[in-house]
């Protein structure tokens, strides 16, 4: 088998990557080590900016059909409910930032939909191939698969996760620490006796650790998660987690009737040493492993596959050179490490959920392939993420979506660009002031300036 990127791992940064790539005409193969997809909730919570690039990838609406929004926290002792917890400091929609809040799906669910889509893509998953070794050269890369078959891409990408069997066959080390020496049980069950309308905690008592159940929105299940004290063994079946249900709540073990899923981890953080090692990438959980407090995980790594789903189409698609790929470890390694540090920091209790974890203010103003030119820059900068609106009478999210470049040109004159770039005119806006944005396929402001001097000269880097 052949292709032009391979894509290791289908999981939601390998599916995210390949819908990209699909839409832009690029061959991707991805392949996953397991006979089908990932069957529990672990990474549940999706950050309004991931429900953003979502929407550009056209499974918005299917994303919140299948999910709902977080309940509030109900916290009880010995049998009562005593006080509520809200998991999330408050925020509203606005013309700019139309999510506003972060939107459960169950992980099982979310790589669902975009396994679904890609499919309508024509896009391909082989399951059952485990990689078990890689080799490059000036060409390509070859991936070899326990079954004795290989694969020949002109790029590879790590998306296998934490214990990534390439990021290792590489050689790239992963520097982390422990976030929580003591053991934690995540588990999609079935339980009769508790409402569907909270978030059910229950506090440590005497050596015991703490016992949340959660709905999943839009299934039957609840989430339990539980902790136990260090050197504890974490039993995982469905006796185990009766008796750890009943231990520390007034349900009874009969109130659990089903465990559908269930993983046992010490929560850590970690950073790989570098994104790429010449024509193979490490991105998602291969690349930067969370706690999973503050939900940035699953978020972190979906954008890491919006940032390089458009640079491999460019050189590939596009004729843009090469040296476009270098960008993405200098643009998301930063990122990375910034969102290990949140997710940390929520988890120890330093920090509430709330602006910085929904990611709506990450950004690239330090990247080389951010160019602002203007005289006296407002408060939207080059390296920014590009607000929604209406300019013109025209949805700048719906001019945006798409795998294409868009010109936002706000009361200034604006160039005729190649007819690859979209263009949105209109007077002076509030959230972007006046001059000429030039917004990337993964709606970050690439290119800002008074007047469009300039303007060629940085298309041409992208191959436009």
């Amino acid at each position: 088998m052949s292709a032009d990127v391979l894509i290791v791992g289908a999981g939601p940064t390998g599916l995210t990557l390949a819908i990209d790539l699909a839409r832009r005409g690029v061959d991707a193969l991805v392949v996953e080590r397991s006979g089908e997809l990932f069957p529990g909730s672990r990474g549940k919570g999706i950050q309004p900016r991931t429900m953003e690039v979502f929407d550009d990838l056209g499974v918005l609406d299917a994303i919140r059909a299948a999910g709902g929004t977080y309940p509030v926290g109900m916290i009880w002792q010995d049998g009562r409910r005593v006080g509520e917890h809200h998991m999330f400091d408050p925020a509203e929609a606005s013309e700019d930032s139309p999510y506003d809040e972060p939107w459960m799906v169950p992980q099982w669910r979310t790589q669902r939909i975009l396994f679904e889509r890609l499919e309508e893509l024509g896009g391909r998953v082989a399951f059952g191939l485990e990689a078990v070794g890689i080799e490059q050269d000036e060409d390509g890369v070859t991936v070899r698969f326990t079954t004795g078959g290989r694969v020949r891409a002109r790029y590879a990408v790590a998306a296998d996760g934490g214990r990534s069997v390439v990021r290792r066959a590489l050689g790239i080390g992963m520097a982390g620490e422990t976030v929580d020496p003591n053991p934690a049980l995540v588990a999609d069950v079935r339980i009769t006796g508790l409402d569907r309308d909270n978030w059910h905690i229950f506090p440590p008592r005497a050596d015991d650790g703490y016992l949340a159940i959660c709905p999943l929105a839009g299934t039957e299940d609840f989430q339990v998660a539980a902790q136990f004290p260090d050197g504890t063994a974490v039993d995982l079946s469905l006796e185990g987690i009766r008796k750890l249900v009943a231990a520390r709540s007034h349900l009874a073990p009969e109130d659990v009737t089903e465990v559908r899923w269930a993983s046992d981890f010490r929560p850590r953080a970690a950073l790989a040493d570098r994104f790429r090692d010449g024509r193979v990438f490490l991105a998602g959980d291969a690349a930067h492993v969370h706690s999973p407090a503050g939900g940035q995980g699953l978020n972190t790594s979906v954008q890491d596959a919006y940032n390089l789903g458009w640079k491999l189409g460019a050189v590939l698609r596009d004729g843009a050179d090469e040296a476009l790929l270098a960008t993405y470890e200098e643009e998301r390694r930063p990122i990375a490490a910034d969102m290990l540090g949140l997710s940390t920091s929520v988890h120890r209790g330093e920090v509430r959920r709330g602006k910085a974890t929904r990611q709506l203010g990450l950004g690239y103003r330090e990247s080389s392939l951010t160019a602002e030119t203007r005289r006296a820059p407002a408060a939207l900068r080059a390296g920014d993420r590009a607000p929604d609106g209406t300019l013109g009478g025209v949805r700048l999210f719906d001019a945006f979506r798409g795998p294409h470049w868009t010109l936002v040109a706000v009361g200034a004159e604006a160039p005729e660009p190649p007819g690859s770039v979209a263009v949105v005119r209109g007077p002076a806006q509030e959230s972007y002031g006046t001059g000429l944005f030039l917004v990337r396929p993964d709606g970050y402001v690439g290119w800002a300036g008074d007047t469009g001097d300039g303007l060629p000269r940085y298309l041409a880097r992208a191959g436009l």
